[in-house]
């Protein structure tokens, strides 16, 4: 009952959504067209329910050679390579909007593990490659949360002269798998409306603890 009571919702809720933003898109397409490289949306391909891949739909806020310059897949703040337009996007999330198309065909949900590039999938262990998208990927999630400081980490360890790729794929990574795991044991109606209150919250007040508060038995990030 909880997965069909879910899915109803992730098509009335994107349903409507969808509707209510549709005037915020068109100042955004307007914006997208006007800056950067011109081009508004970004499709890639990500690993999804039970690990078969599905094209996720972006807000462009990024050059479109970006996976093959300097950086690579990683992202750090005031990256370079971010458009003129990308750095409001991506803070506010907005970039991620499109994605309303994505849960209402039924290729993601509201609340999930998010969906990785094959890449950064292949950095989890085996174990949690074969769990961790046993529910749908997510919009927003318990590693989102902990991790929506991620590309500060990722600069704070290139400026410390670290290998960021190591950083990334033995540090972050094998956390959020814990987080994500976390929530494949935890996930209910009440854990997701929890997790998108606190995505709210958080994108407004980004020093916020409140998912431990919410959260009790969730594992601590320790850096």
């Amino acid at each position: 009952m909880y997965l069909i009571f879910k899915r109803l919702c992730d098509i009335a809720l994107s349903s409507l959504l969808i509707i209510i933003f549709s005037p915020l898109l068109i100042p955004i397409i307007i914006g997208l067209k006007l800056t950067g490289e011109g081009y508004v949306f970004y499709k890639q391909d990500r690993v999804g329910f039970k690990n078969k891949s599905f094209p996720i739909l972006k807000f462009a806020t990024m050059l479109k050679d970006s996976p093959n310059m300097t950086g690579g897949v990683l992202t750090t703040k005031k990256d370079p390579r971010i458009t003129p337009m990308g750095g409001f996007l991506r803070k506010s999330k907005i970039n991620e909007l499109p994605q309303l198309f994505n849960i209402f065909l039924g290729d993601m949900s509201f609340v999930g593990p998010r969906p990785l590039m094959d890449v950064s999938f292949k950095t989890y262990p085996i174990k949690i490659q074969k769990e961790i998208y046993n529910v749908k990927p997510g919009l927003t999630g318990i590693g989102s949360i902990v991790f929506r400081d991620e590309e500060k980490l990722i600069t704070d360890a290139k400026t410390r002269g670290e290998d960021i790729w190591d950083f990334y794929s033995n540090k972050i990574y094998p956390f959020k798998g814990e987080l994500e795991i976390w929530y494949l044991s935890h996930h209910s109606f009440l854990v997701d409306f929890k997790i998108m209150v606190i995505t709210a919250w958080v994108i407004l007040n980004s020093d916020s603890q409140l998912v431990y508060k919410a959260f009790k038995t969730l594992p601590k990030r320790k850096f």
